[in-house]
């Protein structure tokens, strides 16, 4: 690799590379991002370069593995350019069909094309599928692109022009300045305004200061910072080197978890390749600014996602949260100015830079601008990373990216901003998405987790696996947080056993509020999200699981039993054979009876009943129907018979 000495070095090599590359040249980008490698897309990527040697194509055709491009239901994922015509679920063995059909012949594969579930209609282009073309992809759009372990990939499409800018044309007050008109807030908590926090640390007196990356993404069900790493890690690396030179800062650090070994992987090749050509390091194209970035791997906590609690485990010491007397942009990792931002936040910065602040500010509501990336998973068709323009409706993610509630299921809640964050009810699905909005609405924006729920969904019993959750990740260190969750926990435990007494509601809202006020993070302030917004919206369901032992979304295992329609059983035999606890009375010609003393609850019956017949049910809160006497259970009626 040739170290580039200046912008102008930089400009020239990037053309350089331009003209070495033919964009009417066929590239079958196939996703090797963490979620289709699991799919089997390491296979499809071997498949397809032994098909294109043995084919003679090697020199026609170029082949690589791309970062995750959102729709992980999907994978392994496969878009030809510069057609974009776009495959999914594809296997090694349509590879051979795709090169012959496609790549010679340029037509596509009928069978591998998005169909749409309703209509039939079939997507060949990327952009024609409602997943996608409903997005505003501003940061992920290049993950399909881009070969993640290629910085002349990255270099190929604009990357590091910004800091090339940066260094050349802009003063760091400039810069500060431009920042601060995006509005750009923290896209990993609380929407804090990162030209704020930077400009606090610029105008601290130590002279010595930091800026970090938060990828301690510890949501269930969240991999957004996990698919920027490992699919453009050049962009997160480009926006940490432009907030040191804005701040002042000649070291940055990537807190990355354990957990997202592929991540590291490419964090550490784009930091190799990005110090050979001289983007990192000593006198950086030659402007005289040094910088130099280290990865830190965190052990799993997910109080580790708090910014105190993450500088402290970054020093060296268990990763507990200390008080916020004075905020880590100026007293942070050793006691020294210290900016804090998570992945998302950084990979914008390139993009307001290169593109201006007044392009960034042209999306999105009047207090949050931009776009934000969502995990959309749970009970919802379509699952994957949506990146939409801040002030899209609840309803417009859900339906018209989503693809709505699968089996005809009615939509219930959709909790957002992980573990502690907030259910946002079906009434208010024409919320704007904003961090104003939603913590207006109970809840909050969080890292971005998005999961629906649907009407199956006991949102008592929600609320209980959120404390359970935040009680194993607490670090101990304050009473609010380690005992009040406890206690939430072993109420909300008791509730959806139907063990729930009076007065317990009246226990949760104190154990709340004394943790909202005296936790000493902010992780402890939220903790009580999941039951304070149960408790809005959905107090009915806790009166119904505590006064009348019922639980309406029939989900709570102790409140629930199955019972055998005697009208419909068709004595198939199918539930008896497959019952676990062999709880089922019956036989050839007989109405199965469920015997409640041997019932364990676990639902095989419901689920192996043709749904034909429809004969298991599920109830709660009502009296179990009496046994059948055994002269009444001779089903072999003709017509059923028949």
């Amino acid at each position: 690799m040739t170290r580039l000495l200046s912008p102008e070095a930089l400009t020239t090599f990037r053309q350089k590379l331009l003209s070495g590359r033919d964009p009417s040249k066929p590239c079958i980008s196939i996703c090797a991002g963490t979620g289709c490698l699991a799919s089997g897309a390491g296979e499809v990527i071997a498949a397809f370069e032994a098909e294109i040697d043995k084919q003679g194509l090697k020199a026609a055709v170029d082949t690589k593995g791309t970062g995750c491009p959102g729709f992980c239901e999907q994978g392994p994922v496969v878009v030809i350019y510069p057609e974009e015509i776009c495959y999914l679920q594809v296997k090694p063995g349509d590879v051979a069909e795709i090169v012959s059909q496609t790549i010679r012949d340029k037509k596509p594969v009928d069978r591998l094309l998005y169909s749409d579930p309703a209509t039939g209609d079939k997507a060949v282009h990327e952009s024609d599928i409602p997943f996608y073309k409903n997005q505003t992809r501003n940061v992920i759009c290049d993950n399909i692109k881009i070969d993640s372990k290629s910085i002349d990939d990255y270099l190929a499409i604009g990357g590091y022009s910004a800091l090339a800018k940066v260094l050349s044309r802009m003063t760091a007050e400039e810069v500060l300045a431009e920042i601060k008109k995006s509005n750009l807030r923290g896209r990993g908590g609380a929407g804090f305004p990162a030209g704020q926090k930077w400009e606090g640390s610029r105008n601290a007196p130590d002279k010595t200061k930091y800026v970090i990356v938060n990828a301690d993404e510890g949501d269930p069900g969240a991999f957004m910072d996990r698919a920027l790493l490992e699919g453009n890690p050049h962009s997160i690396l480009e926006g940490l080197i432009i907030g040191g030179y804005t701040i002042g800062a000649h070291e940055g650090y990537i807190y990355v978890r354990q957990e997202y070994p592929l991540a590291v992987e490419n964090v550490l090749l784009a930091i190799e390749q990005a110090q050979a050509y001289g983007l990192l390091g000593k006198n950086i194209l030659g402007s005289g600014f040094d910088f130099v970035v280290k990865v830190h791997r965190g052990a799993g906590a997910f109080v580790c996602g708090e910014s105190t609690a993450l500088m402290t485990a970054l020093e060296g010491r268990a990763g507990e949260p200390r008080p916020k007397y004075i905020r880590s942009n100026l007293k942070g990792l050793w006691n020294r100015p210290s900016v804090l931002n998570n992945v998302e936040t950084w990979a914008n910065v390139p993009l307001i830079i290169n593109k201006g602040a007044d392009w960034f500010t042209r999306i999105g509501t009047e207090k949050s601008k931009g776009t934000k990336i969502f995990s959309l998973v749970g009970k919802i068709t379509n699952t994957g990373l949506v990146e939409v323009p801040m002030g899209i409706t609840l309803r417009d993610v859900i339906y018209k990216i989503g693809g709505g509630i699968p089996g005809n299921k009615k939509f219930k809640a959709v909790q957002t901003g992980g573990p502690s964050g907030g259910c946002i009810p079906e009434s208010l699905l024409d919320l704007e998405v904003g961090f104003d909005e939603l913590t207006k609405a109970g809840s909050m924006m969080g890292s971005g987790g998005m999961i629906v729920m649907d009407e199956d969904t006991c949102m008592v019993d929600v609320a209980r696996y959120f404390i359970n959750f935040l009680t194993d990740e607490s670090c101990g260190k304050c009473v609010p947080c380690r005992e009040g969750l406890r206690q939430m926990h072993k109420i909300l435990t008791r509730i959806t056993e139907g063990k729930g007494k009076d007065g317990d509601i009246e226990t949760l809202k104190e154990l709340s509020e004394t943790a909202v006020e005296a936790a000493l993070c902010a992780l402890g302030k939220s903790a009580p999200n999941p039951f304070l917004s149960t408790l809005r919206y959905f107090r009915d369901e806790y009166e119904a699981h505590i006064n009348e032992k019922r639980c309406p979304a029939l989900s709570c295992k102790k409140l629930i039993s199955y019972c055998i329609d005697p009208a419909k059983c068709q004595a198939c035999m199918i539930c008896l054979k497959k019952c676990p606890a062999e709880a089922i009375d019956g036989g050839k010609g007989r109405i199965h009876v469920i015997v409640e003393e041997k019932c364990t609850n676990c639902g095989t019956c419901l689920e192996v009943c043709p749904s034909k017949f429809a004969a298991v049910r599920k109830i709660s809160g009502e009296p179990v129907p009496p046994p059948i006497p055994e002269d009444q259970r001779a089903v072999v009626r003709k017509s059923k018979d028949t």
